[in-house]
């Protein structure tokens, strides 16, 4: 008991350093019990690879299957490499891929990477936006991207933003989870078809998204965030209501023209029909031979009716139906109003900076199957496009219905399916 006493009674004596190691200790038992259950969830993960998905790609006769990784090592602040290696590579080992991992060294090199890649079995994406959009738009560049865009691609988000992910997986707080998730996702071989857009400039190459086009002051805004830091949670506010400061109102001028959206071709059938008999075949050409059928005059096609529309917005954001897909085809043109009050503005962005894509009540919201941006003269800013910066210029976007293929998990499939979205 005398020692008991002596012991508080030092602690009583020495109660900062008791109290900075209480602080030192509960944080390094925190940090081990992080540890641990990452090492748990990637021991499960590695488990399910091996003893569920091993024999789906080896055959004796076809060898093992082959994946090309594209891997941005620079991606999470220089993280990517490590959690690729530590989280993804096993899994695909364990399940019996051949992997070839590519890394890229600089901004710009996965498009040309894609332009000379040789076909493979599958394609998988390790990064974020930015190493997601660049894959894309060099597949879709290619000379052959008809038989190319086939080719199933896996996204495994290790970025700082990863936009496609909610709409392929569940997504939670843990990283290392989301990670193993996504990655035995690819290897379930479930896939959905996505759409994407065709963003066109006057002089340069097109440029390919899966999310959308993002222009206004919230996109400016965002831009900035990140130089608040030392502001922790009120960064996002804060930057907002600096913003303000600097100019007031943001209201953007811009005229937007449309097509309205088409309805979506019937969806061809995955198996080819039987051939018919000799027998048959002999008739049926025999019939066509003294009653040939009549030939339909050509269609005229009707010349392209683009509607206009003067919107003058804070935001303007074009995107596709990725994130809730739906049974047209066409992309979502949102504009939010001119009326903020500087309040508004702030609590709205704070709220677009968890989801770019939420908008207040009263904005303006079109459907169509392209548009064009006509920005007034003198106007100046970014695009966002899949949250990487752009000059703005007048551009020309076009949906390219159900272009890709990527893997999407099973829970996820299951959610489209009680939707009513249904795929081939």
């Amino acid at each position: 008991m005398a020692r008991v006493v002596k012991v508080f009674r030092t602690l009583r004596n020495h109660w900062k350093k008791s109290t900075l190691a209480v602080c030192v200790l509960s944080y390094g038992g925190y940090w081990l019990y992080g540890k641990h259950c990452e090492s748990v969830v990637r021991r499960e993960a590695c488990q399910i690879a091996r003893v569920k998905y091993n024999f789906i790609f080896y055959s004796p006769h076809e060898g093992l299957k082959k994946a090309t990784v594209i891997l941005n090592p620079a991606a999470s602040n220089g993280k990517a490499n490590s959690l690729f290696e530590k989280n993804a590579a096993p899994i695909l080992h364990l399940a019996g891929v051949e992997i070839t991992v590519v890394k890229t060294d600089y901004e710009g090199q996965a498009k040309k990477l894609l332009e000379l890649m040789e076909l493979t079995d599958m394609l998988i994406v390790a990064g974020g936006d930015g190493t997601l959009q660049e894959v894309v738009t060099g597949l879709l560049r290619r000379p052959d991207q008809e038989t190319f865009s086939n080719t199933p691609i896996g996204f495994i988000p290790l970025g700082s933003n990863n936009s496609l992910s909610p709409s392929l997986h569940f997504l939670s707080d843990d990283k290392v989870k989301n990670i193993t998730s996504a990655t035995l996702s690819i290897l379930k071989g479930e896939t959905v078809p996505l759409d994407v857009l065709q963003i066109k400039g006057e002089k340069e190459q097109p440029v390919f998204a899966l999310v959308g086009l993002r222009w206004g002051a919230f996109r400016d805004v965002a831009a900035r965030i990140s130089k608040y830091w030392y502001l922790g949670p009120l960064k996002a506010n804060a930057a907002h209501w600096l913003h303000t400061l600097k100019e007031w109102p943001l209201v953007r001028d811009v005229s937007i023209f449309y097509l309205a959206p088409t309805p979506r071709p019937p969806d061809l059938p995955s198996q080819k029909p039987a051939r018919p008999n000799l027998l048959r075949r002999i008739v049926c050409r025999l019939k066509n031979y003294w009653n040939p059928p009549v030939k339909e005059p050509p269609k005229v096609e009707e010349p392209e009716k683009w509607e206009e529309q003067q919107l003058s917005t804070l935001e303007l954001y074009i995107q596709t139906h990725n994130k809730n897909p739906r049974i047209n085809d066409s992309l979502l043109i949102c504009a939010e109003p001119n009326n903020f009050t500087v309040g508004e503005f702030i609590a709205a962005g704070s709220k677009k900076q968890k989801d770019p894509t939420v908008f207040t009540e009263n904005h303006m919201e079109l459907e169509a199957s392209a548009c064009r941006i006509k920005l007034p003269e003198g106007a100046s800013g970014f695009y966002s496009i899949d949250n990487e910066e752009y000059e703005a210029m007048p551009v020309e976007i076009s949906l390219l219905p159900r272009k890709l293929r990527f893997f999407i998990s099973t829970e996820r499939r299951e959610q489209l399916r009680t939707q009513g979205v249904f795929f081939n």
